[in-house]
């Protein structure tokens, strides 16, 4: 039995319950997962591949697990797609993408080789494998671009994530990588048949104040800008902006076509929560740009110690550019799974107060604080006596602060963060969506957002609004069911 036939042979045997797991975000089978790759359209269907463990709940020898979607919202599991059998990859298939091509569906992925010195030191390729949707076969000129033919002083050891795509007749891939003072940079490489790549320029670098390593780039045209998305790892806390650790940026600005650089206009943190890293995107035939993440990061390893799976993806996001600035919403395919509505207009809240038919863990809630007088307006949710996750906004100051202090948490992690309103308006709107073990916060229509995980048992599902004055209200809740 091959590797690959014993992984999905492994995860048909110990598949986890749907009931055990959320249930719109997409998740594992069985067993660990991280960075979505592969994030794709084939034959008009959304394929989402990602970084996978089966065996266990930890990050072990990485293999590419599988997903397919009509809508981005109902997920079905397929066969294992790529599993470390291969010299050039025998320590791991890292993250990559995918591109729809004449030869079929193609998988660019990063093939980890442990050096033959006794160093324990790794070398990463970037490699291919083609397949039908469902069978993916390595092609047999791997590596296509092994990291021993990187320009002088680029590393050989951390060369990985490309993301792939196509101009006319020329296919270009960027992937994350590091200089000679071990600084992060986004490279370039150009092909006409997938099979021979040419280096072409360092696309960006982290101008050594964005972090170090950078992870699973991603660049793309938006409006009439152009976005680099980039996972900047070792980041130093910038105001309220950027946190410390793990996180993942977008750089906005012109694309330089002649020398292949992107002239940076501003730099944004894309998450402001806890749980949000390594984000790709495609475009689907309507033109329309959409993102998912890992809703966790390397140091926020929180899940039950008693869960067989661990890692779940962010629900699929628009990305839109108005005015400038980039907002991003839930896919709108979201709601038309939306039911039981509850709607509440000018309603006044003072002190805590709950709202008959407004509880539960998997809601699509919409708050719009209108006026008042107050210092502070909150949101407890996934409540009980003794548990409660909550989201507090300050107008005075204009910042909203999440904290899950109080949701279960047995880690020594963050538990709060607090942001500053980005170009506050008279009426807050929020968007929270809740599934299970997760919310996602869309804030003022999606200029911001916060993502984060929560394993607080599902019998605490209630929600309460308090105020420390009184605030007038609009609120509008719609339950979510697949079935």
């Amino acid at each position: 039995m091959t590797p690959l036939e014993k992984a999905s042979q492994y995860q048909d045997k110990n598949r986890i319950k749907k009931e055990e797991k959320p249930v719109f975000h997409m998740t594992p089978p069985i067993g660990w997962m991280n960075d979505p790759n592969g994030f794709s359209v084939y034959k008009d269907k959304i394929h989402l591949f990602y970084q996978y463990h089966p065996y266990s709940e930890v990050w072990g020898p990485m293999h590419w697990g599988h997903s397919v979607s009509e809508d981005f919202v109902k997920w079905e599991d397929c066969p294992v797609a790529l599993a470390p059998d291969r010299d050039y990859d025998a320590a791991g298939c890292f993250s990559g993408s995918a591109i729809e091509t004449d030869e079929g569906h193609v998988l660019v992925y990063t093939g980890v080789q442990e050096k033959k010195d006794g160093s324990k030191e790794m070398i990463q390729h970037q490699c291919l494998a083609i397949g039908d949707g469902i069978r993916y076969d390595k092609i047999k000129e791997n590596p296509v671009i092994p990291g021993l033919k990187l320009p002088e002083g680029f590393s050989k050891e951390d060369f990985r994530d490309p993301k792939i795509w196509k101009e006319d007749d020329i296919y270009y891939l960027v992937a994350g990588n590091k200089n000679e003072k071990q600084n992060g940079q986004v490279v370039l490489f150009a092909s006409k048949d997938l099979r021979t790549w040419n280096y072409v320029s360092v696309l960006s670098d982290n101008q050594e104040k964005y972090g170090k390593m950078w992870e699973c780039p991603d660049f793309f045209p938006l409006k009439d800008k152009h976005v680099l998305i980039v996972s900047p790892q070792d980041m130093q806390a910038d105001g309220k902006e950027f946190h410390n650790g793990n996180q993942a940026a977008a750089f906005i600005g012109e694309y330089d076509r002649k020398n292949h650089r992107l002239v940076e206009e501003q730099v944004i943190s894309l998450d402001y929560g806890m749980d949000f890293y390594a984000p790709q995107t495609l475009v689907t035939k309507g033109n329309r740009r959409i993102m998912i993440a890992w809703m966790q990061s390397w140091d926020m390893n929180i899940k039950p110690v008693e869960q067989k799976w661990n890692g779940m993806m962010t629900i699929p996001r628009e990305l839109e550019l108005r005015e400038g600035q980039l907002y991003q919403n839930p896919v709108r395919e979201l709601e038309k799974y939306r039911v039981e509505p509850v709607l509440c207009t000018e309603m006044k809240i003072a002190g805590a107060c709950q709202v008959s038919g407004i509880r539960g863990r998997v809601l699509d809630l919409s708050l719009e604080i209108l006026n008042g007088e107050y210092h502070t307006f909150t949101v407890e949710f996934a409540k009980n006596d003794i548990y409660h996750t909550q989201l507090t906004y300050d107008p005075v100051a204009q910042t909203l602060e999440f904290d899950r202090t109080y949701s279960g948490i047995i880690r020594d992690v963050v538990c709060r963060r607090k942001i500053k309103i980005k170009e506050p308006k008279e009426t807050l709107k929020l968007r929270l969506i809740l599934d299970k073990f997760s919310v996602e916060v869309f804030v003022n229509e999606g200029i911001q957002t916060l993502s984060a995980a929560f394993y607080t048992t599902l019998e605490a599902e209630e929600i309460v609004f308090l105020c420390d004055g009184s605030a007038k209200v609009n609120i509008e809740k719609y339950e979510i069911r697949l079935d």
